[in-house]
């Protein structure tokens, strides 16, 4: 199995690498955030997983070691194959997945493409003992953003879904939206653009 692959990025599009090393040209689907990592003609590292079917050979890849366990998580749920799972990681990062999971967050959770209410509903009840404290650690210290834990109307939790949707991160998009409604906005369409002008 190709667990770590480091070398040469020849090329980067729609979150697909080629990376070079020892003369072979590995093709790698990867994460949102190893993807913004890699830069083309320069010198890259992807912790990987390799997958094999009958009609071929697939690697995944990873910024480090926390978001592949993260997503070997991840497939372990019924529903959710290395597609899907590198496209959770896509759209959230690990400390995201995780805070969704530890809070139950259904409508977190399938924000994501492609990615149903049930299936959301089984990664939460199949992983929620399985999240570490290191998965929930945040830039703010270590802990669960009080953001995600504080309780949101249904409005102000459809917004963050569609911010969300735009490609912010859950704490970015949670923030903009507490902003938005203490300045007064109560409609979705007007929390929605009160907080992108804040973003």
């Amino acid at each position: 199995m190709i667990g770590y692959i480091k070398g040469k990025v020849i090329y980067s599009d729609a979150g697909t690498v080629l990376l070079e090393n020892g003369g072979i040209g590995y093709e790698i689907l990867c994460s949102g955030a190893l993807f913004a990592k890699l830069v083309t003609d320069k010198q890259g590292e992807a912790y990987t997983y390799m997958q094999v079917r009958e009609d071929g050979i697939s690697l995944f890849g990873f910024v480090s070691t926390e978001e592949k366990n993260m997503f070997l998580k991840l497939i372990t749920v019924s529903g959710v194959g290395p597609k899907m799972g590198i496209g959770i990681l896509s759209a959230m990062n690990i400390n995201d997945i995780a805070v969704a999971i530890a809070t139950s967050n259904v409508k977190m959770l399938s924000s994501v493409k492609g990615l149903g209410k049930k299936t959301a509903e089984r990664i939460i009840l199949e992983l929620r003992e399985k999240v570490t404290a290191g998965e929930l650690k945040s830039s703010e210290g270590g802990k669960i953003p009080a953001q995600a834990v504080e309780k949101m109307s249904d409005k102000e939790e459809d917004a963050i879904v569609g911010l969300m949707s735009l490609g912010y991160t859950r704490a970015e998009s949670a923030k903009a939206v507490k902003g938005a409604v203490e300045k007064g906005a109560e409609s979705l369409e007007d929390i929605i653009m009160t907080a992108l002008k804040s973003m």
